[in-house]
């Protein structure tokens, strides 16, 4: 089959949802505990990310560091996820996806608790770092049993309302991270994990179908994992010392992070078995929909980020207050999801994902210029849903692009581009904080990814 200009496989056939009308309908309610089991697994990874963002500056405090230097809490938690993505997913396709579903979920929680009673920095960092390990095993694999269980056009509704359900998290997030540190400790925001693990894994033996893709190779390319990790750590750190190396130091660091990169590319190629098959790229439309996400998850993960550290050491609010303040951008982009995954089934996606990056963008700029709280407040509010419907928009548009025996390849490859470029993107920011006035540095970084995301959005839309 042919699509996109790009040679495929022809699909297999599916075991569920995919004979006639009758058949359908008796498989309706396995689907729905499917998307139900798989929606608690995103459940639990949005929820830890938005939580934890509220901790950092009383982690930071009782860590004895500051909260722009424990960024790695969060960039090296998203830079595992991001480095896991791409083995999570074939992983999956190989050994069976709810086999793999399990793994990722004991990994994660068993992290959690060795972040949670880590008694120093680099202790949390490292245990956070396996907890975006499992994170990058779950997250692709949830979307890919979803797109395994559902016909055609259905997936995208289902992939939506699978966001949605799983977007009370964002929620819940800021309200668990505040009010648990604020009343409790920091360590319970990674301690709640633990059992919230175990129902999401209860939902996933009792509740998920096995499938996996049988033509695919049963390889691994460690080699090419490697230096794709290497590539994109060195970028990191290279963007996190800036202030404190001599300029070409870190300038070298990020140069030979690029060539690692490209070197991961040319490995792709020559492999046997490649993590990335790289005929995805192919497709233009497939890298404009990946980059136009790109740009969207950057444009928010800095916002929540840097809006953190606003309201806590600049606005002088408590974590439990500013919480509620980030609920702001965690409930509209909740309402995203089902939204975003309605209004793909009649409007093509990548005008959908920049007409909401440009509603992102404004919201970012009245974020930006603070004021009044309540302005800031409607600010978050327009922000959240804009960034959040283009990121949703990208996952619903790239499993489309791709027949669903190749789903979950296809979700961890772009999953794993978003989640590389969000870690680098916060330990930029953290970097253009630190310099000079704080308040002054924020509103720098937020003004930057408003006109950034703005201009990328419309320039990435007009791809042929």
């Amino acid at each position: 089959m042919v699509r996109f200009g790009v040679s495929f496989r022809p699909r297999l056939p599916r075991p569920h949802g995919r004979g006639d009308a009758s058949a359908g309908e008796a498989d309706r309610p396995r689907r729905e505990l499917t998307m139900i089991a798989a929606a608690a697994c995103i459940f639990l990874v949005q929820l830890d990310f938005y939580a934890l963002n509220l901790a950092l500056p009383t982690m930071a405090a009782e860590l004895g560091t500051t909260t722009t230097d424990l960024h790695w809490v969060v960039s090296g938690y998203i830079l595992a996820q991001a480095a896991f993505l791409l083995p999570g997913g074939k992983l999956g396709d190989i050994l069976g996806r709810r086999r793999m579903l399990v793994v990722g979920l004991l990994i994660f929680g068993a992290a959690s608790l060795g972040a949670g009673l880590g008694s120093d920095p680099p202790i949390v960092i490292a245990f956070r770092a396996v907890q975006g390990m499992g994170s990058g095993i779950v997250f692709p694999l949830a979307f890919a049993v979803i797109t395994e269980a559902y016909p055609g056009k259905r997936a995208k509704r289902a992939i939506g309302n699978a966001y949605g359900i799983g977007a009370v998290a964002l929620a819940l997030g800021p309200l668990l991270g505040g009010g648990v540190t604020e009343w409790l400790s920091w360590r319970s925001v990674l301690l709640v994990n633990v059992p919230l693990c175990v129902v999401a894994i209860v939902a996933s033996v009792a509740w998920l179908p096995e499938s996996r893709d049988p033509t695919v190779s049963r390889a691994v390319d460690l080699a090419g994992l490697v230096v794709v990790v290497l590539g994109i750590l060195a970028i990191t750190v290279a963007a996190d010392r800036m202030n404190a190396w001599r300029p070409v130091v870190a300038t070298a660091l990020a140069v030979g992070g690029l060539v690692l990169l490209a070197a991961f590319v040319l490995r792709e190629r020559a492999a046997e078995s490649p993590l990335v098959r790289l005929d995805l790229f192919h497709d233009a439309k497939f890298v404009a929909v990946t980059l136009m996400g790109l740009v969207a998850n950057i444009a928010f993960v800095v916002t929540i980020f840097a809006t953190t550290i606003h309201l806590q050491q600049v606005r002088g609010y408590s974590p439990f207050v500013a919480g509620l303040a980030v609920l702001a951008a965690s409930i509209s982009g909740g309402i995203a999801g089902p939204f975003a995954g309605r209004l793909s089934q009649r409007i093509a996606v990548r005008r959908l994902i920049a007409a909401a990056t440009l509603v992102g963008a404004v919201g970012l700029v009245v974020v930006a210029f603070g004021g009044e709280i309540w302005l800031y407040l409607i600010g978050l509010a327009v922000a959240g849903f804009g960034y959040r419907t283009g990121l949703t928009l990208t996952n619903l548009g790239t499993q489309a692009m791709v027949p669903a025996e190749r789903a979950g390849e296809a979700s961890g490859t772009t999953l794993s581009i978003l989640s590389a470029g969000s870690g680098i993107a916060i330990a930029t920011a953290g970097t253009l904080i630190e310099q000079g006035n704080l308040a002054t540095g924020i509103m720098r970084v937020l003004l930057g990814a408003a006109a950034g995301s703005a201009v990328a959005a419309l320039l990435l839309v007009r791809i042929p």
